[in-house]
């Protein structure tokens, strides 16, 4: 079952691209220095070990894995040691993998931050991917990013087994009979079960709380004062938990594709449900189509693929409702994918279902042999443990019109997965909302796209007020995508490279068109 809320930008912009192969006022340009590690200037996070606080990184090159090659000689890794429990900071420790390319000028600022999403995305894969968009900033700051505990070089878990994930895309997502929806019940609940083998006492600390801290441990490690950040889709959600609990480290921090943190668990469903709905219906008039009647007829192809899954190139797997319903996300996130979606769209028409099929594989972390990748296995670890809420079936099986009503593709899909995500998780959520407030901290710029499908604007707006006054301030993009800088605005990217290179806050309610 693939997640679809607070999914990771770039992964998904990656996997889309092998699938288918006005004024402002002026703050002082504070920098930190060149520190390669803990100095003096930098404050140790309270209550830290002196072991951990005064731990020094051991960089060296990066190695390839599986699933990606080494970077070039620019890239260093290292482990940084963390409490695994950071209620007993003196306990047991885990390791957690980090990124590098040193600022390529003298007149460097520090380290700039990045996480881009997920939960479950991994920052030392995608950092050297990332770089050429983020260029403009290399020479002032180290490019610096890492995998949060529970993903992949840190700790990764891996829930299931590839064949029992091929397996559960036999399931059906959109339940129709009560069969159906113990089959969906029974299969999530078996995840949360192998999740739990698989994590062990972790399982209970990779909360965006916990991560938070290690994030403060970081910036102290690294040498750094204050957090210079760059937090994409769920990294804007970790980055606003960040603020609340050390306002006083908050340097120049970007959140991009924002995470709506008023919205609770059916919250984030309908604002996605809207969001994608959305984004569709601009796919929609691109191609010349009534918004309306596009959709009604992809609606009917989900239908038909419900009752009947289509033939695809591949002789033992078929493209069903669900499956082509996730390769009709994907190219979603992008602009640059609306062909591809076209394309795939008039395929499953003709009875080919291929297209979609590679979308979906694409989404889903999937190659030509057969592996999946674990994002999924990291998100649904993570954004189990902080939700608390677990709608049951029969809550769920209320609020489905309302769903269908403010989407007809995407949201029988979306009001089902708030009963499945976390059906019977064997750990505790942690709470309803994340809460952001950070009173006293330094300006935070939030970037919201009015055509983003996967974190839809109104968060942006939402996060700024949490943040509180004076501290958060939007910069909107009238575009298309997930996600604003790097995505081909001129305004957007001036703005958020001035703001980090000089301290030049925007006027909050910049508007980009």
């Amino acid at each position: 079952m693939a997640r679809l809320v607070r999914w990771t930008a770039l992964t998904a912009a990656a996997a889309l691209l092998t699938a288918s192969c006005s004024g402002g006022s002026s703050g002082d340009d504070r920098g930190d220095g060149d520190r390669s590690s803990a100095g003096p200037s930098a404050a140790a996070p309270s209550g830290v070990p002196e072991a951990l606080a005064s731990q020094a990184l051991d960089w060296g090159r990066c190695k390839g894995t599986a699933d990606s090659p080494a970077p070039g000689d620019d890239w260093q890794c290292a482990t940084l040691k963390a409490p695994l429990d950071w209620s007993d900071p003196d306990g047991e420790t885990i390791g957690l993998a980090l990124i590098r390319a040193k600022a390529t000028g003298d007149d460097r600022i520090g380290s700039l931050l990045f996480n881009f999403g997920g939960p479950g995305g991994s920052g030392v894969s995608m950092m050297p991917s990332y770089a050429d968009t983020v260029s403009s900033l290399h020479k002032r700051y180290d490019l610096v990013s890492w995998d949060p505990r529970g993903v992949a070089a840190s700790e990764g878990v891996r829930c299931r087994s590839d064949e029992a994930t091929a397996d559960a895309e036999s399931v059906d997502s959109t339940p129709d009979t009560p069969a159906e929806e113990q089959a969906y019940l029974k299969d999530a609940a078996d995840f949360g079960k192998g999740c739990q083998k698989a994590a062990g006492k972790l399982m209970a600390h990779v909360s965006t709380t916990d991560t938070a801290r290690d994030m403060d441990l970081m910036r102290h490690v690294l040498g750094d004062e204050r957090m210079h950040y760059f937090g994409i889709s769920y990294g804007t959600e970790l980055g606003g938990v960040y603020a609340h609990l050390f306002p006083e480290h908050v340097g120049r921090v970007i959140l991009d594709a924002v995470v709506d943190p008023t919205a609770d668990t059916m919250g984030h469903a309908e604002n996605q449900a809207r969001g994608f709905q959305r984004a569709l219906d601009d796919y929609l008039e691109s191609t010349g189509q009534e918004p309306g009647q596009g959709s009604r007829k992809i609606a009917d192809l989900l239908e038909r693929l419900d009752a009947e899954p289509l033939p695809t190139s591949s002789p033992d797997r078929k493209l069903t409702q669900t499956l082509a319903l996730t390769g009709i996300v994907l190219p979603l996130y992008s602009e640059s994918g609306w062909p591809s979606l076209t394309s795939a769209l008039e395929a499953a028409e003709q009875g080919d279902g291929s297209e979609l099929l590679a979308l979906a594989d694409g989404y889903n972390e999937r190659d030509d042999s057969g592996r999946y990748g674990t994002t999924t296995h990291s998100q649904r670890l993570i954004s189990c443990l902080d939700d608390k809420q677990r709608p049951t079936l029969e809550e769920t099986k209320k609020l489905l019109p309302k769903f269908e009503e403010v989407s007809p593709v995407f949201g029988a899909y979306l009001g089902w997965d708030t009963a499945g995500w976390c059906h019977d998780w064997p750990v505790a959520g942690q709470h309803e909302t994340p809460e952001v407030s950070a009173p006293g901290a330094d300006p935070i710029l939030v970037v919201g796209n009015t055509g983003d499908p996967a974190t839809p604007y109104e968060g942006a707006r939402r996060m700024a007020d949490e943040l509180g006054k004076d501290v958060g301030v939007v910069l909107t993009w009238k575009g298309e995508g997930h996600g604003a800088y790097g995505s081909g605005s001129h305004c957007v990217d001036s703005a958020v490279d001035t703001y980090l290179l000089k301290g030049t806050v925007p006027e909050d309610g910049k508007v980009c068109s």
